[in-house]
């Protein structure tokens, strides 16, 4: 019967074991928001939303914000009550606590009026200064992801120049070779279209090696390692028009966030100026307790206070601190003022010089380049100019489009600095 009993036992382990729990049901796969589609390309707009949703130092800067919440909160709470058990005038003798004054009270310690005030208004700028410095954060993460963005279809077209170069270089080696079999050109010639046609096939190799770079970093940025190879779909800006560069920084500045963040330090400092001010005032705790003297058949009641005599500690040292603490927050607005007026007139003025420089490039130097290319060309092929000289036009066709890839890289990091510091976040 027992054996029975068991086995109908075993068999029921064996059919619970087998249901999985609604908590861990296994479920399919849900396609993330984050996820890119499967054949399309990797937008400037969704890469941001990506690494402001996965970026692992944005999560830590938001853990930081969450922290300083945390404290803010903590502040607002009083200490806890303390609960006492006391048996005083205990025999040594026979008898123990039947023959003790037994008593059980309740303790609270009263924050000196104006204290816990200065903690949470101390708790709130340090609240304030967390989430600015975590919107800064994500200021930042924006600009580098730009940055990235942009460095990967620079080294793309960078690569593309180096290829293109690879097989002009190709097709002057073999022409050479055929023209020195033929006597029209010296080896010499000859060895010089070769050994340009290897520094092409080197640097093409360098440009590969810089693009694969530069998709790791942006796949980093994003905190997904695995979009390392997704194809870009936006071009960079080549205008040179950005409406910002006329903007007022002093209206921008304001709002910065930056700004926010010294000044929040600053309330914070104030806050705990004053708070070091309250210090020597003594905290009272008060206490009350009911019980029995069991030898003396009688019931007791008993109140307590408990002030703490500031004699030696005046918090002197605190307030000292926290005056220097003051001038530190003040000095940090207006060096961050400084810093930032600094950075947005250089920004405007490395735009302006880039856009000037991109459009130089677009609009006669490469065009000219190009024409040259083709006179030199058709007059070599014609015979009138020699080897040498369509070796080098080749090699300044090349450096002119390297060039402007350049300008461009320029052109989209001061753009991206400048909105950095005066277009908001998007939202994750």
């Amino acid at each position: 019967m027992k054996r029975k009993q068991f086995s109908i036992f075993l068999t029921i382990l064996g059919v619970v074991a087998s249901i999985t729990p609604p908590g861990h049901a296994a479920e399919k796969p849900r396609p993330s928001a984050s996820q890119p589609a499967e054949h399309g390309g990797l937008s400037l707009e969704r890469a941001i939303r990506l690494a402001l949703a996965n970026n692992p130092e944005l999560a830590a800067s938001d853990a930081r914000k969450d922290a300083a919440h945390g404290r803010a909160v903590q502040a607002r709470a009083w200490p806890n009550p303390q609960l006492e058990i006391t048996a005083d005038d205990l025999p040594p003798g026979r008898g123990g606590f039947s023959q003790a004054k037994n008593m059980i009270g309740i303790s609270q310690t009263v924050p000196s009026p104006g204290k816990k005030k200065a903690d949470i208004q101390i708790g709130a700028a340090d609240a304030a200064a967390g989430a600015a410095d975590w919107r800064l954060a994500c200021a930042n993460l924006v600009r580098k992801v730009k940055i990235a963005y942009c460095q990967v279809q620079i080294a793309e077209q960078s690569a593309a120049v180096a290829a293109d170069l690879v097989r002009v270089a190709d097709a002057a080696a073999a022409a050479a070779a055929k023209r020195n079999l033929a006597g029209e050109i010296a080896l010499q010639e000859q060895l010089r279209a070769e050994i340009q046609l290897e520094e092409t096939k080197t640097e093409l190799v360098d440009a590969a090696r810089e693009t694969a770079v530069a998709r790791q970093e942006l796949a980093a940025l994003l905190g997904r390692p695995d979009l390392a190879a997704v194809p870009l779909t936006d071009a960079p800006d080549e205008s040179g028009k950005l409406a910002l560069v006329d903007v007022d920084p002093l209206s921008i500045m304001a709002g910065h966030p930056a700004m926010v963040a010294v000044r929040a330090r600053l309330d914070q400092a104030l806050a705990t100026l004053r708070r070091a001010g309250l210090d020597p005032r003594p905290d009272v705790t008060v206490g009350v307790a009911a019980g029995r003297d069991q030898a003396a058949n009688e019931n007791l009641m008993a109140l307590r206070l408990s002030i703490p005599l500031p004699l030696f500690d005046r918090s002197k040292g605190k307030q000292l601190e926290a005056r220097a603490g003051v001038r530190e927050a003040e000095a940090e607005i207006a060096a961050t003022r400084q810093e930032l007026l600094a950075a947005w007139r250089a920004a405007v003025a490395r735009y302006q010089a880039a856009a000037a420089q991109v459009t130089a490039h677009r609009e006669r130097i490469l065009p000219k380049s190009q024409q040259a290319l083709r006179l030199v060309q058709t007059g070599f092929e014609e015979g009138k100019f020699n080897f040498i000289d369509y070796l080098d036009i080749q090699r300044t066709t090349g450096e002119a489009r390297l060039a402007y890839q350049k300008k461009l890289f320029e052109l989209n990091v001061a753009r991206a600095d400048l909105e950095s510091m005066a277009q908001p976040v998007p939202a994750r």
